[in-house]
């Protein structure tokens, strides 16, 4: 039986597998040296299968270890070592240990042991001993290392068991073609389905993005907009440069303008300096230099700058200290570096913010062509609903997840159409969705949209548009509508907040950025290091509150906000992204990676 494994650090991982008395540890005594003759760092992990000490009885460190050190680190100037008292059950973790390991390093780590793991292996056999192939039960097998008389596969590379030089020239050869794996994120758009009535039970998450994306077509409709408007707008064509930036070629930073052929002509001769906003309207001759400040067009016959702090200047003559490092062009920006006239400034389906509308105002542009901003209709269902600023009557519930779903839609440039709390009745439903569909592109509901009895709403929907009731495998958010209404898209959301908000981030927000025009949008996964176990079920996503942080390491840290619970709506005040673990892992270990959303695109 395999054990699945995943390789946490940036270097490869080979394996050496083979039955007790095959020659593995005789082999790597000889393997080491070699590689290391060739140039190769190399850590080892050796599994033992029974108890073991590496200290000296009598030793200090022994016995600091003994009267209860649960880490003992004894050093000198040639080597450290770190004995860790950790009793499991069962084998050591690889992946724990190849984290104590500094992967920067070293180039290659080689494990003895841990053969039921699926990592990449070299298999050691040898005939005599009449033991069956490990490779017939192991896929993760690379290569073969035997005797003469073994018989091997063909698809399975053979070495010389007694050629420590051909095996060395194997793992260095798969130590230079290993290549780090992409990362595996909790899901992946776009994904195809197999009709559009497929999966309507139990759909992954990237199931649902991908039958709702399919079901939206990019409006095109558009309008210009002046810079002041242009802020959270999509771009509905392309922005054409009319200038080059920079316009001209100028100096990047105060120094001194001269030719590169003239640095073996010093001191030169200092005549004249440049302003930004004026000119040098002369061009220079050789071994002639200006004073010229950042910004400044630098003069014709010039094509090098050097700093004023690496020159001296006395009675107009110029020394250039340091000349020897001086190169051709440095310190020079050209016309057009940046962005060339008639160029591409801003591609159509860009969505608009501070850098971009700066960037325009920087091309002397003053207004844009962009995709009309899509309208969203929201409304409640649920006599157990309460108006905020009303008092709340016996048995009923405020409603936030109204007020949640307009502010993550306004955060996404939409125009908002609140239509309020609408009672459980079927006349009223029909005459508020009729009047929903026909003055917004997005209608969207929460509550009422279970997989279970029938609630009023379904059988509206039912009587209106083409709705599809779905269970997606994730929590929180696990039922949810989607369909047409006249020429709107409809999403019935769950009724509990946080799934409201969850379901909007995944579902919702993807609808709306591709009507708006905007393309190839894909949602963030930033990597993070789990402070804490995470909890989860095989078979669907799991999506948990979290607070994430920059470590000390340097490296990204997030820890869940506690409980977990889909109507608590503090845990998403508390937090600042989710934690997004997908359907295969069942939860996720302190200190293994996992995958996290930051709240800062619309929350």
């Amino acid at each position: 039986m395999s054990v699945p494994f995943s390789n946490p650090l940036p270097v490869p991982v080979l394996g050496f597998c083979a039955y007790s008395g095959t020659g593995k540890t005789t082999l790597l005594k000889q393997l080491i040296p070699e590689l290391n003759r060739r140039g190769l760092r190399l850590a080892v992990i050796k599994h033992a299968h029974h108890n073991f000490d590496v200290d000296i009885p009598g030793k200090d460190s022994y016995e600091m270890r003994k009267a209860g050190a649960r880490q003992m680190l004894v050093a000198s100037h040639v080597r450290w070592a770190l004995m860790t008292e950790d009793a499991v059950d069962g084998d050591p973790k690889l992946d724990h240990l190849l984290r104590q390991i500094e992967a920067d390093k070293v180039d290659i780590v080689l494990v003895e042991g841990f053969k039921k793991l699926t990592l990449p292996k070299i298999e050691l056999h040898r005939a005599a001993h009449g033991k069956p192939f490990i490779h017939e039960q192991d896929d993760n097998i690379v290569a073969i290392a035997c005797c003469d008389d073994t018989k091997t596969p063909a698809e399975l590379k053979r070495l010389d068991l007694n050629n420590v030089g051909q095996i060395a020239d194997f793992v260095v050869e798969y130590q230079q073609s290993w290549q780090q794996p992409a990362a595996d994120l909790p899901f992946k758009l776009p994904q195809a389905l197999d009709s559009d009535n497929a999966y309507q039970q139990g759909l992954s998450v990237a199931q649902g993005i991908t039958y709702v994306l399919n079901s939206i077509n990019a409006t095109s409709d558009s309008e210009q907009c002046s810079l002041d408007e242009l802020d959270n707008r999509v771009l509905a064509a392309d922005v054409i440069s009319p200038v080059n930036v920079p316009q001209q070629t100028n100096s990047a930073m105060d120094g001194y303008a001269f030719a590169y052929d003239s640095v073996s002509q010093a001191p030169l001769k200092v005549v004249g300096e440049v302003f930004a906003g004026h000119e040098y309207g002369k061009t220079l001759n050789a071994s002639e230099a200006v004073r010229i400040m950042t910004g400044a067009p630098v003069p014709a016959g010039a094509d090098t700058i050097m700093p004023r702090e690496l020159t001296k200047e006395e009675n107009s003559e110029l020394s250039l200290l340091e000349a020897e490092s001086i190169k051709a062009g440095q310190h020079v920006r050209l016309a057009g570096e940046d962005i060339a006239k008639d160029a591409v400034a801003l591609k159509a389906g860009t969505r608009m913010s501070a850098a971009e509308v700066g960037l325009m105002a920087s091309l002397g542009l003053s207004q844009a062509k962009v995709s009309k901003a899509p309208t969203i209709a929201v409304f409640s269902t649920g006599d157990e609903v309460s108006q905020p600023g009303e008092p709340l009557q016996p048995n009923c519930i405020y409603d936030s997840n109204r007020y949640t779903i307009k502010t993550m839609a306004k955060r996404l440039g939409c125009k908002v159409i609140d239509l309020g709390i609408i009672e459980d009745n079927e006349d009223a439903l029909m005459q508020t969705l009729t009047q929903a569909s026909e003055q917004a592109d997005i209608v969207i509901s929460s509550g009422g949209v279970s997989v279970g009895n029938a609630d009023y709403i379904k059988t509206a929907l039912a009587k209106l548009g083409a709705i599809n009731f779905w269970r997606i495998n994730m929590r929180p958010g696990r039922p949810l509508a989607v369909g047409k209404l006249n020429n709107a898209t409809f999403f019935g959301l769950p009724g509990n907040p946080v799934a409201v908000m969850v379901s909007f981030l995944q579902f919702v927000q993807p609808a709306v950025r591709k009507l708006a025009g905007e393309q190839n949008w894909q949602p963030t996964f930033l990597p993070a290091v789990a402070d804490e176990n995470l909890r989860s079920r095989e078979g669907r996503t799991e999506f948990l509150r979290g607070i994430y942080h920059v470590g000390n390491d340097g490296k990204l840290h997030v820890k869940s906000t506690g409980a977990q619970g889909s109507g608590m709506l503090n845990s998403m005040v508390q937090g600042n992204c989710l934690i997004v673990i997908g359907e295969q892992p069942k939860s996720v270990a302190a200190g293994n990676m996992v995958f996290i959303q930051p709240f800062a695109d619309v929350l």
